[in-house]
């Protein structure tokens, strides 16, 4: 039964990481939002489903199984109806309320034209209050993420801090800790040097840049030298700070120009053993006589795949891994220490947090497409900067800018600095004040 929750969990994020760009790219900026706001509802009405029955109930078994089932069919029709009505985006780049109300009505032949019909008044403003909550949500976004991550770090700290202090290998421990601290701190450093060769930091980036990267150090200094913090602490903290520096400029141009690849000449030798060659040659082979049909859903496959950055896919595995972590993390500190951790966070527990956590869990679908349609919207923000991405700025959409990514960065480390101020070097505090140790 897992197996199955499995592949029907990883086959939802696959299905939602491709459809929605690919909303997007086809249909436009329109097409995308609609499409994200129909699969929000439909997965936001299930979850409303799943709750408001009971669980002994067989009438609710059989209408949640159903609705399950049939997904994996409203998807693609989601996808083709979008596709197929917003796919033909407006000229006019005036606001939803300005379309629908200075001289729309006109136009239509009948109310009901002009109220359901094409650039109507019911789809001004679902799409357009869509808009408008993914654009107002994202500074949220922005600092929940920075406050989970902190949420992260105190915690891997406590934990290989119990390490070193309570369990019987404590040397081990301590030089394996290290060694993981300075792999951390060598990657970020690697993509810090990457960040430098980016061509379009100006010198307002640049003492930005400078001026986190010096709190950071010092912060992890002060933390170390301390006592209240430790290297696992202090190395995640500066890559993170490394982490949102980069994801604030990765949508820029690569530093060099790019040219015509240059043609390989053939070797005297073949790379491989003939055996090998042999069975490449026979395997290829056999692929070139499958239907056509694979080939084309292969194809697709990698066309949608190619509208999103890495820069997107990353930037939301780790948002929800933060987030997923941080549930875990703040019952465990609230209530009875890492056995909590193990437990998912649910309806029936006693205080207001708790529930609002199982609430959060249960519109856990609903939640990661608003995300991740916040962060494709803020990378084609991002990318309207230059000629590639004067679409989404004809399409009505607003020119990014990096403000909460830098609010988020200060506000991060400020909440760091008050932590190591008010803190105390207390280990049977926190996650771990519960573990036992022989």
């Amino acid at each position: 039964m897992w197996i199955i929750r499995i592949l029907s969990s990883i086959i939802f994020l696959t299905s939602t990481v491709v459809t929605i760009p690919l909303a997007f790219d086809v249909g436009g900026r329109a097409c995308g939002l609609a499409f994200s706001l129909s699969l929000a509802s439909f997965y936001f009405f299930y979850s409303v489903l799943r709750l408001a029955t009971p669980d002994t109930s067989r009438f609710r078994w059989f209408l949640v199984k159903s609705v399950a089932a049939t997904q994996w069919i409203v998807l693609p029709s989601l996808l083709i109806w979008s596709l197929n009505r917003f796919s033909v985006e407006p000229t006019d780049t005036r606001g939803w309320v300005e379309r629908t109300f200075s001289g729309k009505r006109a136009e239509d032949t009948s109310v009901s034209q002009w109220i359901l019909g094409p650039d109507g008044l019911a789809e001004k403003v679902t799409v357009g209050a869509w808009d408008k909550l993914l654009t107002w949500s994202t500074p949220a976004f922005q600092l929940s993420e920075g406050f989970c991550s902190l949420l992260v770090i105190q915690a891997s700290g406590q934990v290989t801090r119990w390490l070193v202090n309570r369990s019987g290998k404590s040397d081990s421990w301590m030089i394996g800790l290290l060694v993981m601290s300075a792999s951390v701190i060598s990657s970020a450093v690697y993509f810090l040097y990457r960040v430098t060769q980016f061509p379009e930091i100006s010198n307002v980036d640049a003492t930005l840049i400078g001026m986190a990267i010096t709190c950071a150090i010092f912060l992890c200094a002060w933390g170390i030298g301390s006592g209240k913090g430790n290297p696992v602490e202090s190395s995640l903290l500066f890559a993170y700070i490394v982490l949102c520096i980069y994801q604030i400029f990765t949508d820029y141009q690569p530093s060099g120009p790019v040219g015509p690849p240059q043609p390989s000449e053939a070797a005297d030798f073949p790379p491989f053993p003939p055996i090998i060659m042999a069975s490449y040659t026979t395997l290829l082979q056999a692929l070139s006589l499958l239907p056509s049909a694979i080939h084309a859903t292969f194809n697709f496959i990698v066309a949608a795949l190619s509208t999103v950055t890495p820069s997107v896919i990353i930037s939301l595995a780790y948002r929800l891994f933060v987030l997923y972590a941080s549930t875990r993390i703040i019952p465990a500190v609230r209530d009875s220490g890492a056995r909590t951790l193990s437990q998912e966070p649910s309806l029936e527990d006693s205080d207001g947090a708790g529930q609002i956590l199982g609430v959060l869990s249960w519109f856990s679908p609903s939640i990661l497409i608003t995300v991740y349609t916040s962060l494709l919207m803020q990378h084609f923000a991002s990318t309207s900067n230059g000629d590639s991405g004067d679409w989404w700025v004809s399409q009505g959409g607003d020119v990014g800018n990096n403000l909460w990514r830098w609010i988020n960065v200060a506000g991060t480390m400020a909440l760091y600095a008050l932590e190591l101020k008010l803190g105390k070097e207390d280990l049977d505090s926190g996650v771990v004040g519960h573990w036992k140790a022989d």
